[in-house]
């Protein structure tokens, strides 16, 4: 007879699939209706799901963990686009590559000089036009980006969020009757989750 293979079988490889369902959990903490029906579309449970987010973090918090590029390379392929950027009087490069669930968005890491990475998030694709922001009533879940509500209602003042991958604004906007509201907008990966807008003041 043969021998038995004995250990553990190696792991299966982190795929695209589970990195969105990674970009998923975090948002699942803000606003978990659109995530339980992304999460459908994508033929996921519950399960795989957390389990997707406890070998990223796994990665993550590894004695010897890969470069931030060198992980994303490694999951999502070969990026769609490299493309120079230069913020203030640093060159840098943005990184992107699609994602099925949201075909208008790309997910964006954002390289410091030598391979560091300043930003992981969502942006909208080259060529897709931005959403219209108007009012309060424009800022659905997932409906824009950070940077886009920030053009939209500028100016807008950041805040910090409460983990690496969460941002805040806060902006004054028109309700839909024209009177300004003070909001405050959370952000997930860069992509719209929930706002809190003050009501109007009582007559």
């Amino acid at each position: 007879m043969g021998r038995v293979p004995t250990g553990k079988r190696p792991a299966s490889p982190f795929t695209p699939l589970d990195f969105q369902l990674v970009l998923l959990r975090r948002m699942a903490d803000h606003n978990p209706g659109p995530v339980e029906d992304a999460r459908r579309e994508l033929g996921a449970s519950l399960a795989d799901m957390r389990e997707a987010n406890r070998r990223w973090q796994a990665m993550l918090r590894s004695p010897r963990p890969r470069p931030a590029l060198s992980r994303y390379r490694s999951v999502l392929g070969a990026p769609e686009s490299r493309t120079p950027r230069r913020i203030g009087d640093l060159d840098c490069e943005a990184w992107q590559w699609p994602l099925p669930l949201w075909p208008d968005l790309r997910f964006e890491v954002l390289t410091a000089p030598g391979g560091g990475v300043w930003t992981e998030w969502l942006v909208r694709a080259p060529g897709v036009p931005p959403p219209v922001l108007r009012t309060v009533a424009d800022l659905t879940p997932w409906s824009c980006t950070v940077d886009e509500a920030a053009r939209a209602f500028a100016p807008a003042r950041p805040l910090q969020g409460s983990a690496p991958t969460r941002w805040g604004l806060a902006f004054t906007a028109p309700d839909p009757s024209g009177s300004r509201r003070d909001v405050v907008a959370e952000f997930t990966w860069g992509l719209l989750q929930r706002t809190a807008v003050t009501e109007p003041p009582p007559r």
